[in-house]
């Protein structure tokens, strides 16, 4: 089996911010409300004419080059997304053809916001088990466009924005372990009634407001605490590491309380954990693969250090990636 890792990184968040302030006229919630709830100050707002694949081919590029690779020479492109462009074709297939990536094959995957986790996982069996060299990953959304922002409860919560990464065969380190979990019992606590095959789209729907997100908050919350926590601890054992020796946590950003309340009981100091939900809020897939992106450009991270990505999202899911890190800051 060969070693698989990230080779190169790429971030890619719309231009418009949309602050607390800007919210409070559009419904009954404050700046301070936000901040002490959740943890978030600003989200980014894509354009009207903006659709998921512009934003993930953006990422992709800035990926593919820090790689030092063509999009000619990737043989696969996975996507993770809730806000594809279409029901199908698959948004990968959009980026491919984008990024003119020819020669990759390509598909979308769906675990809410443990995406990246999940589609970083699959890829890495890929390029470990030989069958393809170089594999990009994507984590985009736009979530503007499915959030009900007559919703205080959920419009405050989401941003929009993508991630990327190039993953290929490295000769030391690389992701040495991977955990995934599901729970489909959990589906009616973070979902989006119509618009499939249970219930298609009507005009009925639509007055319903049943093609935005719906969240059961406090179960979300419980959950998430609980989930963030054991899939940390799960994915170190099978390394035979303690939390006191990660170098740095990546967490799904979703709220502040949930990332401060997991970390506590992993007793894993702040200083060593990424946070960046203040200024982008929940992207869903996009999340965890901005937030690495930025933690490594800011040199939270060097060559060998030991990185965990955890997160959890709508299925129920969740899942962690442990990364002993290969790319150098250089």
């Amino acid at each position: 089996m060969m070693r698989a890792g990230i080779i190169g990184l790429g971030s890619y968040t719309p231009e418009k911010v949309l602050t607390n302030r800007d919210l409070e006229k559009m419904v009954e919630t404050s700046d301070e409300w936000i901040r002490e709830r959740t943890g978030i100050s600003f989200r980014r707002i894509a354009d009207e004419c903006m659709a998921t694949s512009d934003l993930a081919a953006k990422a992709a590029l800035e990926a593919i080059e820090m790689a030092g690779i063509g999009p000619d020479e990737l043989d696969l492109i996975i996507g993770a997304t809730v806000t594809p462009d279409m029901m199908f074709p698959s948004t990968a297939c959009i980026v491919q053809h984008k990024i003119k990536a020819s020669r990759a094959a390509a598909f979308d995957l769906s675990a809410g916001c443990t995406g990246f986790i999940y589609a970083l996982t699959v890829a890495a069996q890929f390029v470990a088990s030989g069958m393809y060299r170089n594999v990009l990953v994507f984590g985009a959304e736009i979530l503007s466009k499915i959030v009900d922002w007559q919703d205080r409860n959920t419009c405050v919560l989401f941003g929009d924005g993508a991630g990327a990464a190039v993953v290929s065969v490295v000769e030391s380190g690389g992701i040495l372990e991977s955990v995934l979990g599901a729970d489909g019992g959990g589906k009616d606590l973070l979902f989006i009634p119509a618009g499939g095959s249970k219930e298609p789209a009507s005009i009925e729907t639509v007055k319903e407001r049943k093609h935005f997100i719906k969240m059961n908050g406090n179960e979300v919350f419980k959950f998430a605490v609980k989930i963030m926590e054991e899939s940390t601890r799960k994915v170190l054992e099978k390394a035979n590491l303690t939390p006191q020796e990660v170098d740095l946590v990546v967490p799904h950003q979703a709220n502040i309380r949930i990332i401060e309340a997991a970390t506590k009981r992993l007793n894993i100091s702040k200083e060593k954990v990424m946070v960046n939900i203040d200024r982008y809020g929940n992207m869903s897939a996009a999340s965890i693969p901005v937030a690495l992106y930025e933690a490594f450009k800011a040199r939270k991270i060097k060559k060998g250090d030991k990185v965990v990505l955890v997160g959890f999202g709508a299925g129920l899911t969740w899942g962690a990636n442990l990364i002993e890190w290969s790319l150098s800051n250089a």
